[in-house]
């Protein structure tokens, strides 16, 4: 007797691949505005992780990707939507007279955050190839 058994990749890594894409896409957005800090009158781009993650468990979508809108650009495109997530203009605290509306010092904190919690969803993440490995295994 054979016994056969299939294993669902997306319930077996739950959410987390798919935070990790949008932990990315948001510390590309966050590096953007760091980038442009003395660009005269650059506004401050960021992404609402939480509702892009709803968003993407709702809809059920794989891809997670950027969008480019020409075919040269490396995967960060100009527009207002990456990976059909709205990017939402931060409000600053203190605009500056250029019009320039970056923060360097609340984007260097998002950033960190960010980069914290991109670290937290790649570690349980990990922890959960270590468990299918060893279930395959045997262990």
């Amino acid at each position: 007797m054979v016994c056969t058994m299939s294993i669902s990749f997306q319930n077996a890594v739950g959410l987390y691949e798919s935070a990790l894409s949008l932990r990315s896409e948001r510390a590309a957005v966050l590096s953007s505005n760091l980038a442009n800090v003395n660009t005269p009158n650059y506004k401050a781009r960021d992404i609402n992780f939480h509702a892009a993650l709803e968003q993407h468990t709702k809809s059920g979508s794989q891809d997670v990707r950027m969008a480019a809108s020409q075919p040269a650009h490396f995967g960060f495109a100009a527009n207002s939507f990456v990976g059909g997530r709205e990017r939402l203009y931060r409000t600053p605290n203190q605009p500056s007279i250029d019009g320039n509306t970056v923060e360097e010092q609340v984007e260097h904190a998002e950033f960190m955050k960010n980069n914290l919690e991109f670290q937290v969803a790649f570690t349980f993440l990990n922890s959960r190839f270590k468990g299918l490995t060893k279930a395959i295994r045997g262990d």
